[in-house]
């Protein structure tokens, strides 16, 4: 009895929590789009130290900044769940963010306009920095045909509406994450298409490779894709100017060097691709998702000190 109607609970739980997303959606629309952004920057500043998130954050900040202090780990904390409060509270005004021209700049557009007259793929990478839907705005701007690639929610109800309101701003082109997502990204470059990661998180099946003087478990997906089909890597990164306008910027592109040991060539390019994240955190470090448990689940068993 137990086992038949817990499906059915599942399914209840999931479709109270789409619907609550959905009145959250509507009530959003209401208001412009900056006042939604500082509401949601507001209430995670507030309620954002209550969970239990604030311990992975924290742990995360003293990693990066192990000289930091109390007082300035602290300042820390407050903008990043700042940060993260206006990027999902922006979600449901995402299409509306992107109809306006003057709230997204693109630096270095040429880059993939470029890429786009050429028909030259290239593999797009990017971090959870500031509002980072808005990489995807330019990339859909530049017309270069890209697939998306993004994590399925466990909840279809919401997944369908995460995939409905990136549809509404421009993203046509879906990939999963996972086996099935790998081989169409596979599939995508070879009919010309470019593929877009975000390259950030932790990858349990990952190459090791250093993150701010410690090893971190790395996709090495990215890094496969652009040495098989000797394409460049091109970083992507995203800045919150003001409110809910955007930066976002097309960096140098990664080139890389295939001498024939592909696991090694693999590995150095993921350090290099560790490299470009950590130089952007380091220039807005209150920007980047520190609520993820990005290092071995044993870095977060302790608690961290900051310098006096």
């Amino acid at each position: 009895m137990t086992e038949s109607r817990s499906p059915k609970r599942q399914a209840w739980l999931w479709q109270i929590e789409a619907s609550l997303y959905d009145f959250a959606h509507f009530l959003a629309r209401l208001f412009p789009i900056d006042a939604v952004s500082d509401f949601g920057g507001w209430l995670f500043r507030t309620i954002g130290p209550l969970t239990s998130k604030q311990r992975v954050a924290e742990t995360n900040l003293r990693i990066v900044f192990p000289n930091a202090t109390e007082s300035e780990v602290a300042a820390l904390l407050r903008a990043q769940w700042e940060e993260l409060g206006r990027w999902i509270a922006e979600f449901p005004m995402a299409d509306r963010i992107a109809a306006d021209p003057d709230r997204v700049e693109v630096v270095g557009m040429e880059r993939l306009t470029r890429l786009a007259e050429a028909h030259q793929p290239a593999v797009l990478i990017s971090g959870h920095f500031s509002n980072f839907d808005m990489m995807a705005v330019a990339i859909m701007r530049s017309g270069l045909p890209s697939q998306i690639t993004y994590r399925a929610l466990n909840n279809p109800y919401m997944d369908r509406r995460i995939v409905e309101k990136r549809r509404q701003y421009g993203v046509k082109l879906f990939a999963p994450k996972g086996t099935a997502g790998a081989r169409e990204l596979f599939r995508a470059i070879g009919r010309g298409e470019s593929i877009a990661l975000l390259n950030d998180q932790k990858f349990n099946g990952g190459i090791a490779a250093p993150f701010f003087g410690r090893m971190a478990r790395t996709a090495p997906g990215p890094s496969t894709y652009a040495l098989h089909f000797g394409i460049p890597i091109q970083p992507i990164s995203v800045q919150r100017t003001h409110k809910a306008r955007f930066r976002v910027v097309m960096h140098e592109p990664i080139e890389l060097t295939d001498t024939g040991d592909r696991d090694a060539d693999i590995e150095t390019a993921v350090r290099r691709i560790n490299a470009f994240m950590e130089q952007r955190v380091l220039e807005r470090p209150a920007e980047w998702f520190w609520v993820h448990r990005r290092w071995p689940n044993e870095t977060y068993r302790k608690p961290m000190k900051a310098a006096a």
